[in-house]
C-alpha cells in the first residue's frame, strides 16, 4: 500500500485542525459553565434580596404570607427549571464533545497506523533498492570481466 506524502501531510493537518477544534470547544464549555454559575448566583442573590412593599387595603383580608410564599415558590420553580435546562444543555454539549474526542482519537490511531505502514513500506523499498543496486554492481563487474576476457583473446 502506497501513501503519497501529500496524503500523510493532509492527514496530519486534519488531525491538528481537529485537535484545535477540541481545545476551542473545551474552552467554550468552560466559559459557558462559568457564565451559568455566575447567572445562577445572581438569580439566587436576587431571590434572597427581594423585598416586597405592600400597601394594605383594610377592606380586604389578604394573606400576605401565603402570597409571598406563592411568589417565592414560583421564583424557585423558575430558577430550578432554568438550572435543569442549563445542566441538560451542558451535559448534551459534553456528551457531544466526548463523542467527537473519541472519534478524533480513533482517527488519530488510524493515521498513526497508516504512517507506520508507510514507514515499513519505505524501509522495505529501501532494502529492495539496495539489493537491486548490489545486483547491478555485480552484473557490471561480470560484464567488465567478460570484456576483459574477450579483449585478451
Amino acid at each position: 500500500m502506497s501513501f503519497p506524502s501529500q496524503d500523510v501531510d493532509s492527514a496530519y493537518l486534519v488531525k491538528a485542525d481537529l485537535e484545535d477544534k477540541v481545545g476551542a470547544l473545551t474552552d467554550e464549555i468552560n466559559f459557558l459553565r462559568n457564565v451559568y454559575e455566575e447567572e445562577l448566583r445572581e438569580l439566587q442573590a436576587s431571590i434572597k434580596d427581594t423585598c416586597v412593599v405592600v400597601q394594605m387595603d383594610n377592606s380586604r383580608s389578604l394573606n400576605m404570607e401565603q402570597i409571598v410564599a406563592e411568589v417565592k415558590g414560583q421564583y424557585e420553580e423558575i430558577a430550578a427549571r432554568s438550572r435543569d435546562e442549563a445542566e441538560a444543555w451542558y451535559k448534551s454539549k459534553f456528551a457531544q464533545m466526548s463523542v467527537q474526542a473519541s472519534q478524533f482519537g480513533d482517527e488519530l490511531r488510524t493515521v498513526k497506523g497508516e504512517v507506520g505502514e508507510v514507514n515499513r513500506l519505505i524501509g522495505r523499498l529501501q532494502s529492495e533498492i539496495e539489493a537491486v543496486k548490489a545486483q547491478r554492481a555485480g552484473l557490471e563487474n561480470q560484464l567488465a570481466e567478460q570484456r576483459n576476457v574477450v579483449s585478451w583473446r
